[in-house]
């Protein structure tokens, strides 16, 4: 049965009712599509075959993208007075390193700056002494005439309210960094003022944030309330500096130990007895990490009135953050270093010990020019 069906529809259906041997339903006759004039016109597009294009088309190839250390000229920094260095406050012009971590490889990338790198920092052209009056002069000149209170108290409650703007520059672990110029001179394109907080070691030294924050943004700070700080651009600022960016973090250099074997004056048992008594002292005080430690110094000044070993607990920061801490209390208080052993430090207030006129931290307790304000 099934057979014979077949056998009809192929021989009255197939060859004598449609155009097309191979359609299989009388459907085609009503929904068949007759192509337009344009496309039988067109004839197909042959590709000639080479021995080239039998496999795969070769891909084009792309050209090299500019290498951002590539420039064709220098860039000039006639209009910066300084020598360029990655941190203005934790690194310290007077004291020389012993040693190198890396090559002096520029942080600046190859080529790109007038100015060499010496491992350390990258000097100014030598002005002969006269760099110092050369950045007070271009100070001046922006600043332009001071302010009175009236304008002074403006800017403070604009700027150091944080309900008001959340333009804020935060000053850490490294202090003032080079490339936290170009971030500080950013801000000033659209405002007047920028906030800056100021946190962890470098707090510890405010006088020195604040004078080399003048000394290299131009800038002047109208007002101060604990670590922060309001930094106002300057009447006559127009345009900023061209400020060269670092590409890279340098390597700090190698400086001379901090702890040394003996105490100077003691001998060696002498020594290991006073570690011993540090350590087993009850801490003077805890540092919390990223706080504001502008109190410590005169903190250990006043303590040292009354005892000669202090211990500072300091097992929230980091080792090379306690050690930075360190070096600046050496030379702040001043004070003998004894151990960093356990996350302490233990300072000795040595055996003729003449307290030290005048505190930095006393400054903390007054405000600059304007007692209103608020963090």
């Amino acid at each position: 049965m099934f057979v014979r069906c077949i056998n009809h529809f192929s021989t009255s259906n197939i060859y004598t009712k449609y155009s097309f041997p191979f359609s299989t339903s009388n459907l085609y006759t009503k929904y068949s599509f007759t192509p337009p004039p344009s496309l039988l016109d067109q004839k197909p597009k042959t590709q000639i075959q080479t021995p080239d294009n039998d496999n795969k088309k070769k891909k084009k190839e792309k050209k090299p993208l500019p290498s951002s250390f590539e420039h064709k000229k220098l860039f000039k920094t006639d209009g910066l007075p300084f020598d360029f260095r990655f941190s203005y406050t934790e690194s310290s012009p007077g004291v020389r390193p012993i040693g190198l971590r890396e090559p002096k490889y520029s942080p600046f990338g190859p080529n790109t700056l007038d100015r060499r790198w010496t491992g350390v920092c990258a000097p100014a052209a030598p002005g002969n002494g006269q760099l110092e009056a050369k950045r007070n002069k271009i100070r001046d000149n922006i600043q332009g005439h001071q302010l009175t209170n009236a304008e002074t108290l403006a800017l403070v409650n604009t700027y150091g309210n944080k309900h008001k703007t959340k333009r804020q520059i935060n000053l850490g672990r490294d202090g003032l960094t080079h490339n936290m110029l170009n971030d500080i001179h950013n801000n000033w394109k659209q405002a007047e003022a920028v906030r800056i907080k100021c946190m962890g070691v470098p707090t510890v030294d405010m006088e020195n944030v604040c004078a080399q924050l003048e000394d290299k943004a131009f800038g002047k700070i109208i007002h101060r309330h604990g670590a922060s700080l309001i930094l106002y651009r300057g009447r006559n600022y127009k345009k900023p500096p061209a400020i060269p960016l670092m590409l890279w973090k340098p390597k700090e250099p190698i400086y001379p130990k901090l702890i040394k074997t003996t105490v100077e004056g003691l001998t060696i048992e002498e020594t290991k007895q006073m570690r011993k008594k540090g350590l087993a002292l009850p801490a003077l005080t805890k540092l919390a990490k990223n706080g504001y430690y502008g109190g410590l110094v005169p903190m250990i000044r006043d303590a040292f009135l009354v005892e000669e070993l202090l211990r500072i607990d300091c097992q929230a920061l980091e080792r090379k953050d306690y050690k930075k801490l360190g070096s600046k209390l050496r030379d702040l208080v001043p004070c003998i270093l004894i151990t960093f052993e356990k996350q302490q430090i233990v300072i000795w207030r040595g055996k003729d010990y003449k307290p030290k006129e005048g505190a930095v931290g006393q400054s903390d307790s007054l405000l600059t020019q304007v007692g209103i304000g608020s963090d």
